[in-house]
């Protein structure tokens, strides 16, 4: 008798992954380096998912400050300062540039600065750049069903078998990162007394993250025990 091979009905769900990430070059080395530069000089492996996404990395700050060498620091955090916006970036809208301004502001003061002030009067001015790039481009749409069929003959009649794939998971968002770079300087001589930069993963069309959100992130993070030690780099995790 010939055996007849049969194949079941199998549902399974489809395993998510993204592409890997190639390590990317770092800042421009701060004081007068340039503004540029990615954001993240790592590398995650083809595994990545959304698991990981929005775990470990998605949220988390990370930060690098860099003090002028012949500076005095008592110079920082003191007297009136006005903020400004450098000349808008390839991505970013004047529209999110005033949401970060007014964020940047807001820590100013607590730090002790004067902010209310005209940009004649300032001593001080904080010069801010924001700029966005992919991480993880959006997945593509996912097949909500896919699989294969196959048809069979033997001497006691015909047979069928299915194998299905069933997905019904929506494609994951891009995950973007977003970085604000912060430049004080001396108004009168132009001379450039700090700077720094934060940096942030976020899910585009996130609810939890939006401009004001991410803005209010990365300004708290920057500034958060401020001036900082020159050239060190740290994560804040909230």
């Amino acid at each position: 008798m010939r055996l007849v091979r049969c194949t079941a009905l199998l549902l399974t769900t489809a395993l998510l992954a993204g592409p890997a990430l190639a390590r990317p070059g770092g800042w421009g080395g701060g004081m007068g380096g340039g503004w540029g530069g990615d954001p993240y000089g790592r590398s995650y492996g083809s595994s990545w998912d959304r698991n990981r996404a929005t775990g470990p990395t998605e949220g988390k700050v990370e930060v690098s400050r860099f003090v002028a060498e012949d500076v005095d620091v008592s110079q920082l955090a003191k007297g009136s300062v006005t903020v400004a916006g450098a000349p808008i970036g390839d991505n970013a809208e004047e529209r999110e540039l005033h949401t970060y301004e007014s964020a940047v502001l807001d820590r100013l003061a607590v730090l002790g600065y004067q902010t209310a002030t005209t940009d004649a009067a300032a001593g001080q001015i904080a010069e801010l750049r924001v700029t966005h790039a992919t991480v993880v481009p959006e997945e593509a749409p996912h097949k909500p069903v896919s699989g294969e069929m196959e048809v069979g003959v033997s001497n006691r009649g015909s047979m069928m078998g299915m194998a299905l794939n069933i997905d019904l998971s929506k494609p994951a968002k891009a995950l973007i990162s977003t970085r604000l770079e912060a430049r004080i300087k001396d108004k009168a001589s132009g001379k450039v007394l700090w700077e720094g930069r934060a940096d942030i993963i976020t899910r585009e069309g996130s609810e939890k993250w939006n401009d004001n959100a991410i803005s209010a992130r990365l300004a708290k993070a920057l500034f958060d025990g401020f001036p900082g030690k020159s050239g060190e780099t740290r994560t804040a995790l909230r």
